[in-house]
């Protein structure tokens, strides 16, 4: 484990930088490629199946993208996904500056580019939040989940508070690109960083290897049955995002179809949510809950979380869902902060890549399906947002208080860390 005391060590700061700049250009790419997207064809079908090839990779991948990250090096794992990310996202820039109309040549380039980077993505994933734990002091792991999450979450509110105002000055190609440098750089910060990691061994034939990748594969998969409590939490996350996915699918819609506002109130309305996630990290890196009480509080969270969905298909005052993303935002971050942790410390470490692999996989497994359906419905529905808001947001809050019931899911809750051997 790392021996050091301070949370912002060499290793910690390099990767926070770099993960900082990055995402600060992946949120002006998001604004760029939604709007952009919406602008040139009005179809919800697309910017719904579109978004449904952004997660596919992680559905599909996710296990064997854990294995991959307790079996190889995470370091390298994580520098080489920022490469390919920021080659490819660049080269779509250039494609759609050539083919400024917007032909079906750069409609293709932009869903084979979200393929890749949501594929080189479910494999960076995990190893980063399998790599936290093993470069900050096992006392500042909550915090550190907290600063990383703030971090994004700060990315957020920057990129896409000022991502549709800087869409409509200076247009998706020039968006593109700035995503894509930002990779490149975060890739320069992450070859400086050192990851400690044991790695199995890599001797025999390759036969050998794929039987060995086999095994470790099952054996997550097998983990994670054995633990009810995890169970518990995959279908919890699995059933709640399906139903809560299309508000923010359909959000271009509901902004300018809905509010009857400009493209750059999406910005803001999202940098809300980013906002208030950031004080939710802030409150779960910081107060120590005590495990007898964490599964109450995280659960009562829940609800309330859901009761909010609803409110959007009321609402036709910009100002108003501002608002309410931004409490919104505050619930999901403290939540989300505290169920990474105890995923975290309750997992052996040589298990933890393939735990958030799956974790990927399970909870993410009916998202796809969503997004694609989001946008399907809405065309089907005459794009009659308020409706769709209102149907989901009452399945989000019925699914939410099931969950509550779940013994298994507060059992794991409550669970102590579990000791690992010093290193």
């Amino acid at each position: 484990m790392n021996a050091t005391s301070r949370l912002f060590n060499r290793n910690f700061f390099l990767l926070w930088q770099g993960q900082f700049v990055s995402q600060l250009g992946s949120q002006a790419f998001a604004v760029a490629m939604m709007f952009w997207l919406k602008h040139k064809t009005g179809s919800a079908s697309l910017m719904g199946l579109i978004m449904m090839v952004s997660m596919l990779p992680a559905v599909i991948l996710g296990p064997v993208a854990g294995t991959v990250a307790d079996r190889c090096s995470r370091r390298k794992i994580i520098i080489w996904s920022d490469v390919i990310k920021g080659v490819f996202v660049v080269l779509l820039a250039l494609v759609v500056w050539v083919l400024p109309m917007g032909t079906d040549a750069a409609i293709a380039l932009l869903f084979l580019v979200t393929l890749i980077v949501a594929t080189v993505g479910t494999f960076f994933n995990p190893a980063i939040t399998a790599a936290i734990p093993d470069i900050v002091p096992k006392d500042k792991l909550a915090t550190a989940n907290s600063v990383s999450e703030s971090s994004r979450q700060v990315t957020m509110f920057i990129g896409q508070a000022v991502g549709g105002f800087l869409y409509l000055k200076l247009g998706a190609p020039l968006l593109f690109l700035i995503n894509g440098l930002s990779y490149l750089f975060s890739a320069a910060s992450e070859a400086f960083i050192t990851i400690p990691q044991t790695l199995p061994e890599n001797g025999g034939t390759w036969r050998d290897k794929f039987m060995e990748f086999k095994k470790d594969t099952l054996a997550g998969l097998h983990y994670a049955w054995r633990h009810p409590g995890l169970r518990a939490l995959f279908v919890m996350a699995s059933f709640i995002n399906f139903f809560a996915v299309p508000l923010i699918v359909l959000l271009p819609f509901y902004v300018e179809d809905v509010l009857l506002v400009a493209a750059d109130w999406y910005g803001y309305i999202m940098a809300g949510f980013g906002l208030g996630a950031l004080v939710g990290y802030g409150v779960a890196g910081s107060v120590k809950t005590p495990p007898s009480a964490r599964s109450a509080i995280l659960l009562s969270t829940l609800i309330l979380m859901a009761c909010y969905l609803p409110l959007f298909s009321v609402v036709r005052d910009a100002r108003v869902a501002l608002g309410l993303m931004s409490f919104m935002g505050m619930l999901n971050g403290f939540f989300n902060i505290s169920i990474i942790t105890a995923l975290q410390t309750s997992t052996p470490g040589e298990m933890r890549g393939r735990m958030f692999g799956l974790l990927m996989t399970l909870t993410s497994g009916l998202t796809p399906l969503s997004m694609g359906l989001a946008g399907v419905v809405a065309d089907l529905l005459d794009q009659n947002i308020p409706l769709i808001y209102a149907i989901c947001g009452v399945m989000t809050l019925i699914f939410a208080i099931a969950t509550a019931f779940s013994r298994d899911l507060r059992t794991f809750l409550r669970q102590e860390p579990v000791s690992e051997p010093a290193q």
